[in-house]
């Protein structure tokens, strides 16, 4: 996590060419899958939802729903994903709307909204 406000957070992953997602994933021409973009994006927010509950170690995010995902641009050993992450709505009742967006450099490479709840850990 590079930054974090009330209703925003920003996170940060290089990728690179060690990654074992690669050895199989277009060995020629790799790309990072769409899936693992969606998931470190989902990360981030997980975080953002957490920071807002006392005892945030306490509980686990659950992803309800993900929706409007959209791949724009594919992504590479070498280029650093920066995630922006922002509350679309208050959290209500445990659950959380986000939306999010990765960037590469000024473009952005994917986008999904998200729906999670918040749950106490047993």
């Amino acid at each position: 996590m590079i930054e974090k406000d009330k209703n925003h957070i920003v996170g940060v992953k290089n990728v690179t060419s060690n990654e074992p997602f690669f050895q199989g994933h277009f060995p020629e021409e790799p790309v990072m899958p769409g899936v693992l973009q969606v998931e470190a994006m989902a990360q981030v927010a997980g975080l953002l939802v957490l920071s807002e509950v006392e005892d945030p170690e306490r509980y686990s995010t659950y992803f309800m729903k993900i929706d409007n995902v959209k791949f724009r641009q594919k992504v590479v050993p070498g280029d650093t994903l920066i995630f922006h992450v922002s509350f679309i709505t208050p959290i209500r009742r445990g659950c959380a709307v986000m939306k999010g967006y990765a960037f590469v450099g000024e473009k952005i490479v994917s986008e999904a909204e998200f729906m999670a709840q918040i749950v106490k850990n047993k």
